[in-house]
């Protein structure tokens, strides 16, 4: 058994893929267009060029994906994918990139458990948690 997460987008899905690719070096997988398909009709905001799905590999991680059909997008709740690295350098660009028109929640600092740890929800307002391996602070 596998388990894949399956992000909602509000019309950004190929941006989103696209900045993935560029902030965690991920591959962008097939991407699947409402237009042309049988489900033409349900592209948001009668856009046909929006993602219907797709798919973007980080790491050994499948993202999958897709533009919320026809009004129906909900912002993300309840859940983060947590991106685990071993440089202090690493967790820094990428929390930097991610942060960058997103919104930071917890700031990237050193804790007991980790050399770096923060969480933030990037720009197409997907929460992420940014956890670098290492000694942490004393206890």
């Amino acid at each position: 058994m596998q388990v894949t997460p399956y992000l909602s987008f509000n019309g950004d899905c190929e941006a989103a893929f696209t900045f993935y690719e560029r902030c965690f070096g991920a591959t962008i997988g097939a991407m699947f267009r409402y237009g042309g398909s049988p489900m033409a009709n349900q592209a948001p905001a009668g856009s046909p060029d929006k993602i219907m799905h797709g798919s973007v590999t980080i790491g050994d991680l499948v993202l999958n994906g897709a533009d919320a059909p026809m009004d129906s997008y909900e912002e993300p709740r309840g859940f983060s994918l947590s991106i685990q690295v071993k440089r202090v350098d690493e967790a820094d660009r990428i929390f930097r990139d991610l942060a960058d028109g997103g919104r930071v929640v917890v700031p990237l600092e050193q804790t007991f458990w980790a050399a770096r740890f923060g969480m933030v929800i990037d720009r197409f307002g997907i929460p992420w948690m940014i956890n670098c391996e290492g000694a942490g602070e004393a206890a």
